[in-house]
């Protein structure tokens, strides 16, 4: 089943005008929503719900939307179309405000919204260590043409044609350089390395998403495994020397790369303090851990 503006369908049914400025040129911002079963608890729980909408919030302001939704109006939704869904595993929750009528690329109305919740568990497979990075030669988008601030679904087109260049060269995902040649951040999602021990991640301003994910691992790793966080520009042969880079964001969680360019990462496997971070994050997102009390809603 699907949300879409105000209804209740099955998803076959849920249709949006092909000639809308959403379809013709990917006019929509959009949350990627993460919702965690309990099975001990059998609850199951949104993550940080507030901190998505206010971002969905500031995407819209900048995209300059119709702002006609509240916070109260996209947490109804959510928890509406989950429980009609009646869903007890970890699913992914698709939250988009588009622009939908019969306008062009700068229309600013009318607005709708659907949520599409699917279910979702672990990105990387049991079986495999962790994934192979490539740096790509598309530069990361920055805020002075089209900003990775704003969660819009044209930016993803930055991340696709990276992500296809790392899958046809024999990658299985890729690492942005920015404009000024440093490390920005992974297809969709954000970036962090470990050296001696410290966990490294580069700037909100070198061209990266204000990622809800990225400020979870920090706050884990200073508040709950006492690890010294560095936030700070990266250089991209700092790359190859790290002692463990690993790639974060709602969708994929925490996945460890072990190798950049062909060149090994550490041990060629999952590093100790990625590890650590990986099992922890999911202990808080489960309601095993308690970080911050208003991070976790129950649906059911």
């Amino acid at each position: 089943m699907i949300w879409l503006n105000g209804e209740i369908m099955k998803v076959e049914d849920a249709k949006i005008n092909v000639l809308s400025p959403t379809a013709q040129f990917g006019a929509n911002v959009f949350e990627g929503i993460r919702c965690y079963w309990n099975d001990e608890k059998q609850v199951l729980y949104a993550f940080r719900l507030d901190d998505h909408y206010k971002r969905l919030l500031n995407s819209m302001k900048m995209f300059r939307m119709e702002m006609r939704f509240t916070v109260n109006d996209f947490k109804k939704a959510l928890i509406d179309i989950v429980k009609a869904n009646e869903y007890k595993e970890d699913i992914a929750v698709r939250q988009t405000v588009f622009i939908d009528g019969f306008g062009s690329w700068f229309s600013e109305g009318p607005i709708g919204m659907f949520l599409a919740p699917i279910p979702k568990g672990r990105t990387l497979l049991e079986n495999k260590d962790g994934y192979s990075a490539c740096v790509s030669s598309w530069e990361r988008i920055s805020d002075r043409n089209i900003s990775p601030r704003v969660k819009v679904g044209a930016n993803y087109i930055n991340s696709r044609m990276a992500q296809l260049e790392a899958k046809r060269n024999g990658y299985d995902t890729a690492v942005f350089m920015n404009s000024q040649g440093k490390v920005s951040e992974g297809p969709g999602s954000c970036i962090f390395i470990v050296r001696e021990g410290k966990l490294h991640t580069p700037l909100l301003t070198d061209s990266v998403l204000e990622s809800i994910t990225r400020d979870t691992v920090i706050k884990i790793a200073k508040k709950i495994l006492h690890i010294d966080v560095l936030e700070r520009t990266v250089d991209r042969t700092e790359l190859y020397i790290s002692d463990e880079v690993f790639l974060c964001g709602s969708a994929m969680e925490i996945v460890p790369i072990v190798s950049v360019d062909g060149i090994s990462i550490g041990s060629n496997s999952e590093g100790l303090i990625t590890k650590q971070l990986r099992e922890t994050y999911l202990d808080v997102v489960k309601s095993n851990i308690t970080l911050e009390e208003n991070w976790l809603i129950s649906i059911y």
